[in-house]
């Protein structure tokens, strides 16, 4: 598959009776870096509780933040919502110091689903799928590319894939799902 940043229209990339594997459509994405006394501040700014604890996620509305490390967060919102979200950290800049970046742009999602969704993962991830737990997400690999992986629930997750890879990765999914329907 030769796809280009421009050929990344949400729908159905892949499907058989073990996976399915869907482009999402775009969401608006923030890199927040922080130490922890300025959580409390930024929690209340944006309106969801930062998780302290890497792999973590707290959900509110349409806002949804992952704990990345011991200082980093992603933030997924509706894109409507980010310059809002946007505002408010830099309401609080003054009181709680922090790097808030947007990254929206720079990776696509991809949801995959299905009974044999953790064996299609399995095909290029080193991380023990199974001891993800339903609504935790971790930065991984996936056959060399770096990506966010959010498992949603027990035979659902998302990929968050940095575009410069997307055309590699979605490319291993398409493969790997046709590969799985033959079992």
């Amino acid at each position: 598959m030769t796809a280009h940043i421009h050929a990344f229209t949400p729908g159905l990339l892949a499907s058989s009776s073990a996976v399915t594997v869907t482009l999402l459509a775009p969401v608006a994405r923030l890199s927040l870096r922080a130490r922890e006394a300025e959580l409390p501040a930024l929690s209340t700014a944006l309106g969801i509780e930062l998780p302290t604890r890497v792999g973590a996620r707290a959900a509110s509305g349409t806002t949804e933040v992952l704990c990345l490390g011991p200082d980093e967060w992603q933030i997924l919102a509706a894109e409507a919502d980010a310059p809002g979200l946007i505002a408010a950290c830099a309401g609080v800049y003054d009181q709680a110091p922090h790097s808030l970046t947007e990254i929206t742009d720079r990776e696509i999602s991809v949801q995959i689903e299905g009974p044999k969704a953790a064996d299609l993962l399995t095909l290029g991830c080193p991380r023990d799928i199974d001891r993800l737990s339903e609504g935790e997400g971790r930065r991984t690999l996936l056959d060399g590319s770096t990506v966010v992986l959010w498992r949603d629930g027990a035979d659902r997750f998302r990929v968050d894939i940095w575009r410069s890879f997307a055309p590699h990765v979605l490319s291993l999914l398409e493969t790997g799902c046709a590969e799985l329907a033959m079992d």
